[in-house]
């Protein structure tokens, strides 16, 4: 069975830094995609970021500039470096990914919270 476990949420002052961390595991062959999506209270999930295995990202307008996301494809680990955080960034934040097992399944985390303020 293949699970994404998230990691490196807490809380953290406005212009503070954080790294979130979603490793893969199971019978995974490779990797399609992977992204960060959040929830913030009373409000619908949104994509903030996501990586293809090649490299390529993509970036909410909110986040650019301040949010980088990464991948270890050897690690089977997608990342998230959230500089200059704002109240605003506050959230659950949840790893998902398109992976390759025996077929393309989609899978989700269980969430990590993100609470920015002073």
């Amino acid at each position: 069975q293949v699970q994404l476990v998230e990691s490196g949420g807490g809380s953290v002052q406005p212009g503070g830094s954080l790294r979130l961390s979603c490793a893969a595991s199971g019978r995974i062959i490779s990797i399609n995609r992977m992204g960060w999506s959040r929830q913030a209270p009373g409000k619908e999930r949104e994509l903030v970021a996501a990586i293809t295995s090649y490299g390529t990202t993509n970036y909410i307008d909110s986040v650019k500039g301040r949010f980088t996301i990464s991948i270890d494809n050897a690690k089977n680990t997608v990342y998230l470096r959230m500089n200059s955080l704002k109240p605003e960034d506050t959230a659950v934040y949840y790893c998902n990914g398109v992976l390759l097992t025996t077929k393309y399944v989609e899978v989700w985390g269980q969430g990590t919270l993100v609470t920015v303020s002073t």
